[in-house]
C-alpha cells in the first residue's frame, strides 16, 4: 500500500492470513485506518468479489452488523456472519474512482 493512502479513509485496507511467501490467504478484517498496526506490510483493498450461489443468497439475507455499520464496509457483514473471503495480492493498484478526486483523475486519464 502506498504510504500516502494509509491514512485515507476512502482507501480501505485488508488485514490478511498469509503464509509466508504466498500470495493468496483470507482476509481477517477491513478496515479505513491504518491496519494492521506495527510493522509490516499493509494492504490496500481492491473490491472485486466472486460469490457461489449460495453463499450469495445467505449474504443478500443477512443483516448489518455492529462493525459494518461502523467502518460502513459491507465485507465485515460476510465477516461477522462467519463467511470466509480468500484474497490474493496483486502487483499494481488498478485505477481506482471512489471519490471526485479520483474521477477527476481519472478523465484527465482517458482524455489522454
Amino acid at each position: 500500500m502506498q504510504r500516502s493512502r494509509e491514512a485515507d479513509p476512502s482507501a480501505v485496507k485488508a488485514a490478511v492470513a498469509l503464509a509466508p511467501g504466498k500470495r493468496v490467504g483470507y482476509a481477517v478484517y477491513f478496515s479505513r485506518a491504518a491496519i494492521p498496526s506495527g510493522d509490516g506490510p499493509r494492504y490496500h483493498h481492491i473490491g472485486i468479489y466472486g460469490y457461489r450461489r449460495d453463499a450469495l443468497e445467505r449474504f443478500v439475507k443477512l443483516r448489518q452488523g455492529v462493525l459494518e455499520r461502523r467502518e460502513r464496509l459491507e465485507q465485515l457483514r460476510a465477516l461477522e456472519a462467519g463467511m470466509r473471503i480468500a484474497v490474493r495480492l496483486i502487483d499494481r493498484v488498478p485505477l481506482e474512482v471512489t471519490t471526485p478526486a479520483d474521477l477527476r483523475r481519472a478523465k484527465r486519464l482517458m482524455r489522454g
